[in-house]
């Protein structure tokens, strides 16, 4: 299976939209939406990746800004503005679900994950196909690094044997309890103990709703653990939604500081190369 950077054809014969959320503001990497890679705007290479999954049938950007608007009208996508009050990318996203009703399945593209997998999103759709009990599908990436363990920026998925989302958090869990009291601390656990780390995973944060969970999802207020932790995808887990997590099948990057810009600039640089 060849999946590239470029846009293919929309196939009509699916109810699958990409909606992809951008701000212009950011605190760590201002106007980071239409920072250029490879001569065109970040924003527009998601929205090329979306389009790549042969299961999604548009690509719609979601923003507040109208320079957004403008950069990804101009490249020849489509970009609808949203109301400044929402609270979330989420929120954001089914403001605009809520106008597409032929569309039922919903994939929200981080737009700042410049290179993920089309062929992640296209399992993740089929996930959520072939998964009649799930109302959400997300995915998870193994874990690299101790560095990424203890970081609170790097979400972590705890799951069930059938592969269902069972808690997210910033925190490093599972915790080895036993390994951390012959160690000291963690961090000298997954130091002297590598095979630890295979016991957690990232969630880089794609997420594939039925569109009808999404408009009820964005309904209920803010719960008490997503507003501890800072994840939107707890309010789901506490009402009851079942999130199906697969895993990504290839890791990407999401640009948060000028490193991971310069990081992603270096892979796709050597894409265009190879």
């Amino acid at each position: 299976m060849n999946h590239t950077g470029t846009n293919p054809p929309s196939n009509p014969k699916t109810n699958v939209v990409a909606i992809v959320p951008a701000r212009y503001d950011s605190v760590r990497l201002p106007g980071k939406a239409l920072l250029e890679i490879d001569g065109k705007p970040m924003i527009c290479r998601v929205v090329e990746r979306a389009l790549a999954a042969r299961n999604v049938a548009r690509a719609i950007v979601a923003t507040d800004d109208a320079r957004i608007v403008e950069a990804v009208r101009l490249a020849g996508f489509e970009a609808v503005m949203t109301s400044p009050a929402h609270r979330s990318g989420t929120d954001r996203i089914a403001e605009v679900a809520a106008s597409l009703a032929n569309a039922d399945t919903i994939v929200n593209v981080q737009g700042d994950e410049p290179l993920i997998s089309p062929f992640t999103i296209e399992r993740a759709v089929e996930a959520l196909t072939d998964d009649a009990h799930a109302g959400i599908v997300t995915t998870w990436e193994p874990m690299e690094s101790v560095t990424d363990v203890l970081n609170p920026d790097v979400v972590k998925i705890v799951m069930d044997d059938d592969g269902r989302a069972v808690y997210f958090s910033r925190s490093p869990v599972p915790y080895p309890r036993d390994a951390v009291r012959r160690h000291g601390t963690l961090e000298a656990a997954l130091e002297n103990q590598p095979g630890l780390l295979a016991a957690f995973r990232k969630h880089p944060g794609l997420y594939v709703y039925r569109r009808e969970v999404l408009l009820q999802f964005a309904r209920w207020p803010q719960s008490e653990l997503e507003q501890l932790e800072s994840l939107e995808q707890l309010r789901a887990l506490e009402h009851g939604v079942k999130i199906k997590a697969i895993q990504a099948s290839a890791p990407s990057i999401g640009v948060d500081t000028i490193a991971d810009l310069e990081q992603v600039r270096s892979r796709v640089a050597a894409e265009m190369a190879s």
